[in-house]
């Protein structure tokens, strides 16, 4: 009953993260940027900060809502978009240290319509909303005091 949640929709960038996120009295925070840029400014951010963060890798061109699983960031596999956060992160000195939920399932080629454009991942209506629930019972295991699973 005490809690209180304090959504976000803002376009992030590593030179507005103070001022989009002015992190007084918040214990949590769960990360949903697609960005890597943005994503890995972020973490960087809340490590600096000590805030707590549970980030959600890709779910595009995922199909299998039972294929996601957390761990710490230097131990996730398959998942293009953790291993893009992965070696940006490398690159300022992390190697762990974040709670992430990612997806173990091989993302399917997306269909391209057009050749001369880029494909983008598209994302099924089920698939990214588990990936939301997951982080959302993380941060409420770690308030409850639960143990860590990883």
């Amino acid at each position: 009953p005490a809690a209180v949640v304090v959504p976000r929709q803002i376009f992030l960038e590593e030179e507005n993260l103070a001022e989009a996120l002015p992190l007084d009295g918040i214990s949590h925070l769960i990360d949903a940027i697609d960005r890597v840029p943005a994503k890995v400014a972020l973490l960087r951010y809340c490590l600096r900060k000590g805030i707590p963060v549970v980030s959600v890798m890709g779910a595009g061109n995922k199909l299998d809502p039972l294929a996601f699983r957390v761990d710490d960031i230097g131990r996730t596999h398959t998942c293009p978009l953790a291993k893009a956060v992965r070696k940006a992160l490398r690159e300022h000195g992390i190697h762990k240290g974040i709670k992430v939920v990612y997806s173990v399932e091989l993302p399917s080629a997306p269909e391209e319509p057009d050749p001369s454009s880029p494909a983008i991942p598209g994302s099924i209506s089920y698939v990214p909303p588990v990936a939301g629930l997951i982080a959302a019972g993380e941060v409420i295991r770690d308030l409850l005091g639960r143990p860590e699973r990883i």
